[in-house]
């Protein structure tokens, strides 16, 4: 298994931006396709964003498109996601993933949590109107 930190949450004013990083433990994080997900107080734990693990490839949940951006840096075991133009309804605790069972196609990613391996602990993210 692989450890994941996130970090980067806190509150901020609709209209907004926050930068969200996590980091992966290992050797092999170029090996793993990545995702963001995110759960509100009394919902699913929903996708927001997804990586390939070359960086080459990338989707997004409709809400939050044109909005956020994922990006990963495999020289330093992190991945991000820069989210602008922050709304109330993006408040939640936001959770990186990692796919560490064998990707054989390198520009591929995963928008299901059954596809994922491995969860950091999350971080708050907190929009007020």
């Amino acid at each position: 298994q692989v450890q994941l930190v996130e970090s980067g949450g806190g509150l901020v004013q609709a209209g907004g931006s926050l930068r969200l990083s996590c980091a992966a433990s290992g050797r092999t994080f170029s090996n793993y396709a990545m995702g963001w997900f995110r759960q509100a107080p009394g919902k699913e734990r929903e996708f927001v964003a997804a990586i390939s693990k070359s960086g080459g490839n990338t989707d997004y949940a409709d809400s939050v498109k044109g909005r956020f951006t994922i990006s990963r840096d495999n020289a330093k075991n992190t991945v991000a996601l820069q989210m602008n133009s922050l709304k109330p309804e993006d408040s939640a605790a936001y959770y990186c993933a990692a796919r560490i069972r064998v990707t054989a196609y390198s520009g591929r990613y995963y928008v299901k949590e059954y596809d994922y391996d491995s969860w950091g602990q999350g971080t708050q993210v907190t929009v007020s109107s």
